[in-house]
């Protein structure tokens, strides 16, 4: 388990390869960023999607975990979605956050180097793969940032081109924009105060 100061996380990292416990509950809620879907496992969130319609977060939750019973959530989840929601909205959360995470060993130890960015600062993709000293293998950090399903949570939106443009982002620019936009807007406020 890793959880960084003054994280609204502890990440949970399952051994490379492992499947995560089912059944797996979802539930909906809205935030800035728009629809909200948090799965929850056994062990924790395991996945956070962003979108505009619960029906299409619906169909790739099942994509990405198609061999795990999938069960709308229990009244009980509720402090999970609101809690996620809260960090989207107001970079804080009443509690920590539990998360469930997946992945190969590469998208795990690239997911690591992503949780150390602070809000309000971003990293290019090829800092990544030299951090990991594999600077040859920028497109694979690019493709761990593809796989994420734990958006914010595990922060892909900081990655950004060498010249520092905005590239894509599994949940749309636009949003990945905004993100930057108000974390960089939340740490001018934390220097002036």
């Amino acid at each position: 388990m890793h959880t960084h100061p003054h994280s609204a996380f502890n990440y949970n990292f399952r051994t490379p390869g492992s499947h995560v416990e089912g059944p797996i509950h979802f539930a909906f809620g809205q935030s800035s960023l728009g629809t909200v879907l948090v799965a929850l496992s056994q062990r924790g969130v395991c996945a956070i999607f962003l979108g505009e319609e619960s029906q299409e977060l619906r169909h790739q939750l099942a994509a990405e975990f198609p061999d795990i019973k999938l069960q709308p959530g229990r009244a009980s989840m509720n402090n999970e979605l609101k809690q996620v929601i809260d960090f989207i909205d107001k970079g804080v959360t009443d509690g920590v956050i539990d998360l469930d995470i997946g992945g190969t060993a590469f998208q795990q130890n690239v997911w690591q180097v992503l949780c150390g960015i602070r809000a309000g600062k971003t990293r290019s993709y090829s800092d990544v793969a030299r951090d990991l000293g594999r600077p040859e293998a920028v497109r694979a950090v690019a493709g761990a940032c593809a796989a994420n399903v734990l958006a914010i949570a595990i922060p892909c939106h900081r990655l950004v081109r060498r010249d520092g443009s905005t590239s894509g982002y599994r949940w749309g620019v636009e949003r990945k924009r905004a993100l930057l936009k108000e974390e960089a807007t939340e740490m001018c406020v934390e220097f002036s105060q």
